[in-house]
């Protein structure tokens, strides 16, 4: 019996062939994570920490340097129901000049679309999106010769990148870590906690379950490390935590000792003048306040806006300005140049503006 010539494929194949495509789109065809148009990682394998927690380990393709420093985070870009959903999280992993893979660990929020399906439903083997790493709370290198570190729940994510660095370097200086959690079963990396601390003498892990314990009192902070005043601190956590923390440095003048990381957008700069938004391409305009974000303006004109992480991180947002000043809601800054690229959802207008949307 003869065999059946597969011409679908063989036409498809063809015309893969006889589109106009660059090098690159050839590349992306034999590996995804051979691309220079965006970053791509693959996930190399999902690690459960706790039954709410897991470590994702990433292979990132071309463009990526293995640089970031302990502490810093990255963007990533995951497709759930058809539409890329992106977030930024911390490096758990240290970094490595000859490394080959980063790591990220998640803990799934009840509220958290994305966040729940990179702990439960990803596979290995998915591609995703990456963001090159950012952020200022990060080890300094050298290290000072004490440091605190004030962390809750998740928060531990990018302080194990530091310990991890210090641990590998074999230079871990006089640390005290107090780690709260509900429960010891959420503590994640705990065992591994353990291990550094038998390691190192000058590790010092304090636990604290605030399930039975309650929450952490910086009264009494002299009962776990009575010379806190004279370490610099990194404190990350839920953001009434670090609202205390940040009171209490702040009353003994010790704030620039102190070092935070949120986990959400603070868009704390200083808002625009506000004015009427032009939506050139859909026809349409919106008087707006200078607090609210071109993004939130354009959805509430019925503009379709173009959107990913909503945090300043993918750009996926990102619009021509063609003419009037957005200023951005994170640190201020201004962008007025004709047929600039702005971030719609983390920048608001400074007078009239016109959008090439």
């Amino acid at each position: 019996m003869a065999s059946t010539v597969p011409w679908d494929r063989v036409r498809g194949l063809g015309s893969k062939l006889t589109t106009p495509l660059d090098p690159d789109d050839y590349l992306r065809l034999l590996n995804p994570l051979w691309t220079s148009r965006e970053l791509r990682g693959r996930v190399e394998k999902v690690v459960p920490e706790t039954d709410d927690a897991a470590t994702l380990v990433i292979r990132p393709g071309w463009g990526w340097r293995y640089d970031h420093r302990p502490g810093q985070y990255v963007g990533i870009g995951v497709q759930v129901d058809g539409r890329f959903q992106w977030r930024s999280y911390s490096v758990s992993s240290p970094p490595k000049r000859s490394g080959r893979t980063i790591a990220i660990t998640v803990r799934a929020m009840p509220e958290g679309l994305l966040s729940a399906h990179l702990v439960k439903g990803l596979e290995p083997g998915t591609i995703v999106r990456l963001a090159l790493p950012e952020g200022d709370f990060v080890l300094p290198d050298p290290p000072p010769p004490r440091l605190l570190f004030l962390v809750g729940g998740s928060g531990i994510t990018p302080v194990m990148a530091m310990l991890r660095t210090l641990d590998r370097r074999g230079t871990m200086p006089d640390v005290v870590l107090h780690y709260s959690s509900p429960t010891p079963d959420r503590m994640i990396f705990r065992d591994e906690l353990t291990r550094l601390e038998e390691q190192h003498e000058g590790l010092t892990v304090h636990r604290l379950h605030t399930d039975t314990d309650g929450m952490l009192d910086l009264g009494e902070i002299e009962a776990f490390c009575d010379d806190w005043a004279d370490r610099d601190t990194w404190a990350c956590g839920p953001g009434p935590m670090l609202d205390a923390i940040t009171e209490h440095w702040e009353g003994a003048g010790l704030e620039e000792r102190l070092h935070l990381e949120r986990f959400s957008l603070q868009l704390g700069g200083e808002g625009g003048e506000g004015g009427t938004l032009t939506f050139r391409n859909s026809n349409k305009s919106v008087e707006v306040d200078g607090a609210t974000t071109v993004l939130e303006a354009g959805e509430e004109a019925g503009v379709g806006m173009p959107y990913g992480c909503r945090m300043g991180i993918c750009h996926t947002c990102t619009v021509t300005l063609v003419s009037g000043t957005v200023r951005d809601l994170r640190n201020g800054d201004e962008f007025g140049q004709p047929n600039e690229q702005v971030q719609t959802c983390v920048t608001a207008a400074v007078g009239d503006c016109t959008l090439d949307i």
